[in-house]
């Protein structure tokens, strides 16, 4: 990450026109607005109307800890296979969480670029700390984004918020973007143990439709695995996604300390944008 890529991606979020380096660790649009980015090398562009709050670092810990013993490796890889077939130079991970699934992309990828962005300020410095081909911001997907028009090939969106409108301005002519959601299988153990939140039914015929002024849905796949789980590994689910701020340790401590099953069921959905 320099300055000067990071500038690349983004506009001001309060006149829409580019940003550019304006000095040490600073951001300028051509009006004067001016933007202190993170020595850590991203910029926070959140602004403070809205008191939204990103994942925790506890959270993202517990996130590392179960993404690294691979449980959801083959998701990574189906996913990395289908960002592949477009040979994109420029991605952005919309709702980039830990990284984990932009680093898997950007290991199939030559001389790609990628910017993370999420809410979490925690969030972000982790997904940039993994690659230097990766520029990290901090913002708002339900704003309008500070991201210049079509200048991303393709989004990422893995277990996140949408902003269709927004999505189909920043992706050019032609670009793709690709939505992983759960399915209503997903994680139902938990949830009938009190553990997990539930997950609305029909979710990826309510994405497609939501989605469909701006974009084409181009191919969907299902995938569905029955994961033995020991209790570190539970709490660890349990504790890097929405649940966690519904579970708490006392809840998780009465839970039986062996192994249980988990299913882990998925929809990765490829779409096109309408022209």
């Amino acid at each position: 990450m320099s300055l000067q890529t990071l500038s690349e991606w983004l506009r001001c979020p309060i006149c829409f026109l580019p940003l550019a380096p304006g000095g040490a660790l600073v951001l300028r649009c051509p009006t004067g607005h001016a933007y202190d980015a993170n020595k850590r090398g991203y910029v926070s562009l959140a602004g403070g109307s809205r008191r939204l709050i990103g994942d925790s670092a506890a959270m993202l810990d517990a996130r590392d800890a179960f993404l690294a013993a691979g449980w959801y490796e083959p998701l990574r890889d189906s996913l990395a296979e289908l960002v592949g077939q477009e040979n994109p130079l420029a991605v952005l991970d919309a709702g980039c969480g830990t990284g984990y699934y932009l680093l898997g992309v950007l290991a199939r990828l030559d001389g790609a670029r990628a910017l993370g962005m999420d809410l979490s300020p925690v969030a972000v410095a982790r997904t940039i700390a993994g690659d230097d081909r990766i520029d990290g911001l901090v913002a708002d997907v339900w704003a309008p984004l500070p991201v210049r028009d079509g200048v991303v090939d393709v989004i990422l969106n893995v277990f996140a918020p949408r902003n269709p409108s927004e999505f189909h301005r920043v992706l050019r002519r032609g670009g793709r973007l690709v939505v992983v959601v759960p399915q209503e299988t997903h994680l139902q153990e938990l949830r009938a143990a009190g553990l997990a939140l539930g997950v609305q039914a029909n979710k990826s015929a309510e994405l497609v439709a939501s989605l469909d002024v701006h974009f084409i849905l181009e191919s969907q796949r299902t995938s569905s695995e029955l994961l033995t789980l020991d209790p570190h590994q539970v709490t660890s689910l349990v504790g890097m996604g929405p649940s966690a701020h519904h579970t708490d340790a006392a809840t998780l401590a009465q839970e039986p300390h062996a192994d249980r099953p988990v299913t882990a069921a998925f929809e990765l959905l490829g779409f096109r944008r309408r022209d």
